[in-house]
């Protein structure tokens, strides 16, 4: 099964990434992890990603998609494997398709978790994270139970400086300007399949395996 995992931030991809790469034994693919991989390793391709953030550019598209070959080619890949994080507009999503074509592995379904941008911006900003033990509540959706206090371990939580509502309003505007037009991309090849991202952790997860099941 070799798919793509579309959402905006705090859509849910990375969530429901974990819990269908463990169901599915197949690898999700996240292109920062390559990044950071990649650089830490001291690859060919390490290299010439480190050197363009290093000067403060970004990291090429004809590099991402040279990692992504290199990772798609493991055994663990054999499989299929879900792909988060990329592509994120319709220039990397024409350059994947052209590198699958010469592998003859084409995509065979894209999963898309559709979410409200107002639900979106209240699942982020409401975002608390325990500075002891990590735990993340939502003020709005999944509160602890004493304001400010982790209900595990009694520690202190706080709001992340990224998750204000300004830079997260920017950051959905990005995604609704470059990403959010893969969705029309991916329907011209048949290859889309919408799935409603509220609800129930375990409910959307249901509803992306049933579409996973069908790809």
């Amino acid at each position: 099964m070799r798919t793509v995992l579309l959402g905006a931030p705090g859509s849910g991809k990375g969530t429901q990434g974990v819990v269908l790469s463990k169901k599915y034994d197949i690898p999700q693919i996240s292109t920062g992890d390559l990044l950071r991989a990649a650089v830490t390793e001291g690859s060919e391709l390490g290299k010439q990603a480190k050197a363009a953030m290093d000067a403060g550019a970004l990291v090429s598209d004809e590099i991402v998609i040279g990692l992504i070959r290199e990772r798609i080619s493991h055994d663990d890949a054999t499989n299929g494997y879900i792909l988060d994080g990329f592509p994120r507009n319709i220039p990397q999503a024409k350059a994947l398709d052209t590198m699958l074509e010469e592998l003859n592995q084409p995509l065979q379904g894209v999963v898309l978790l559709d979410v409200a941008f107002e639900e979106l911006l209240q699942r982020l900003t409401g975002r608390r994270t325990c500075k002891d033990c990590g735990a993340i509540y939502n003020v709005h959706l999944s509160p602890p139970q004493r304001e400010d206090e982790c209900d595990s371990c009694h520690g202190p939580l706080f709001q992340r400086a990224d998750d204000n509502a300004e830079t997260i309003g920017n950051r959905l505007n990005v995604y609704q300007e470059q990403t959010a037009p893969l969705v029309e991309f991916y329907q011209s090849q048949n290859k889309l399949h919408s799935i409603a991202g509220v609800g129930h952790v375990d409910a959307i997860t249901d509803a992306v395996c049933a579409a996973f099941d069908t790809i």
